[in-house]
């Protein structure tokens, strides 16, 4: 989902009273809107209509970028334009917001007369455009560069992202294998309340669904799985054929299921799994294998952090499935890890990643075909969504780093590194806790907490940063 680049609205806004002033000025405005689109196409495919000069152009321009299912409007005012001719549009729509304010030329000179002026006098009117947005309690982030820098580039890249990744949530639905893990309470919530807030639709789908899917696979589709792992990963020879062949059935019929359903984002609990009866062994490797591929997930059948893994892979990409298992006072750290799905992407590029046979005593099956490695060191994001009751969402935020001198665990079958946050592990774990942030999480490698601190705005919620 991460390499679908967003599709961003461009709405210049102006009025037409000036081309009786100025002959021409609207081609010579949206020439510039389409420079400033031109400048952004490697971040974002950016649709630029035509200048909105009255009201009936707002209209006609929102209801095209809703009609083309566009993730967000970039505001730009072309030149002055009056915020009542575009208010009403701007307010009724569900596409993310953002006003940038931005000029064609970059410095005032000596030479500029009123027609000049007149070309760049688009703050005047953004403080019009936001002040009437700001008034309607509408979110509006906004940046202030000059729209040729690398650093508005930037910052447009993240607040696009952050949009695509609430307008796609918007659309989102989410399969539940079975049924959440009964007695694990932080993953509960109002479904229906996410819905309203957030937008995924969550599904619950019976394990015969899975089962059947499976034995419908074929075996160029089986064989077809077994050969792209073959090529990423080092495999452990005490893996039968049988073991491969299954393991790869599962990641077919998932798949298959996901696609045709239109799922973004899935969850199964290794108890419906274990307690129907019908499969050998826990789908952990084909879990690895369709983050890898951009699908959120999320264990013990957790639609939230399934949802929140899929925000994951829109704003940043390679979004990981992980948890907390326990705190090293010494080195400052926590463990992250989690029974065996995690998202390869994510691996140290020094180390080969590994599929091994791994017993695993959960869910009382076989051996699962399980994905090994340890996190690329570096800088590193952790999130957690969390459902405090009704439509009340908070995502709980860290910065930090992946340690690189972590010692290797060889009695450990299953992903993991150890995660140094930038507050401290025992200050960040209070504020973690107070918050009420969850033991299920996403965790992406960099620093990127001005991207989910946009997703949290335009999305509505609450965010804490920890």
């Amino acid at each position: 989902m991460a390499d679908v680049k967003p599709r961003i609205g461009l709405m210049g806004i102006m009025q037409d009273l000036y081309d009786a002033m100025l002959p021409g000025i609207t081609e010579r405005q949206s020439n510039y809107a389409r420079a400033v689109a031109a400048q952004l196409g490697d971040v974002a495919e950016v649709v630029f209509p035509k200048a909105v000069r009255n009201r009936a152009d707002a209209d006609e321009v929102v209801a095209q970028f809703e009609r083309e299912g566009l993730d967000g409007i970039m505001i730009v005012m072309l030149t002055y334009g009056p915020a009542m001719n575009v208010t009403r549009a701007l307010v009724n729509t569900r596409l993310p917001l953002m006003l940038a304010n931005i000029q064609p030329e970059r410095n005032i000179t000596p030479a500029w007369d009123m027609g000049d002026m007149t070309y760049n006098q688009g703050v005047h009117g953004a403080q019009d455009q936001a002040n009437a947005l700001v008034r309607a309690g509408i979110p509006l982030p906004v940046i202030t560069d000059d729209w040729r820098s690398e650093s508005f580039k930037r910052q447009f890249e993240d607040w696009a992202r952050a949009a695509a990744a609430v307008s796609r949530l918007r659309r989102m639905k989410v399969a539940i294998f079975g049924y959440a893990m009964n007695g694990m309470g932080d993953i509960r919530f109002d479904e229906t309340a996410m819905l309203r807030r957030l937008g995924p639709e969550v599904r619950y789908l019976a394990t015969g669904d899975l089962y059947r899917a499976m034995q419908a696979a074929t075996g160029e589709e089986i064989a077809a799985v077994i050969e792209r792992e073959n090529a990423w990963f080092e495999i452990d020879p005490r893996l039968s054929q049988a073991q491969r062949e299954e393991s790869a059935r599962y990641q077919v019929a998932l798949k298959k299921i996901l696609d045709e359903g239109g799922y973004s984002a899935y969850s199964t609990h290794f108890g419906a799994i274990a307690e129907d009866g019908r499969f050998k062994f826990l789908p952990v490797a084909a879990a690895s294998n369709l983050m890898a591929q951009g699908y959120g997930f999320g264990a013990e059948g957790d639609a939230c952090s399934a949802v929140l893994v899929a925000a994951g892979q829109i704003l940043i990409g390679d979004a990981h499935f992980t948890e907390m298992y326990a705190m090293d006072f010494d080195r400052d750290t926590a463990l992250l890890s989690h029974m065996g799905e995690g998202n390869w992407k994510v691996a140290r590029q020094d180390e080969p990643v590994k599929l091994i046979d791994r017993p695993l005593g959960i869910g009382g099956l076989d051996n699962p075909p399980t994905v090994l490695f340890r996190v690329q060191p570096g800088p590193a994001t952790l999130t957690s969504l969390v459902s405090l009751g009704g439509e009340h969402f908070r995502l709980v935020l860290s910065e930090g780093e992946i340690i690189p001198d972590s010692p290797v665990m060889p009695n450990l079958e299953m992903p993991y590194g150890e995660y140094r946050p930038n507050g401290g592990v025992r200050q960040t774990l209070n504020n973690w806790l107070r918050a009420g942030g969850t033991h299920h999480k996403c965790l992406n490698l960099g620093h990127h907490a001005n991207r989910w601190r946009l997703f949290a705005e335009l999305a509505g919620i609450e965010v804490v940063e920890v």
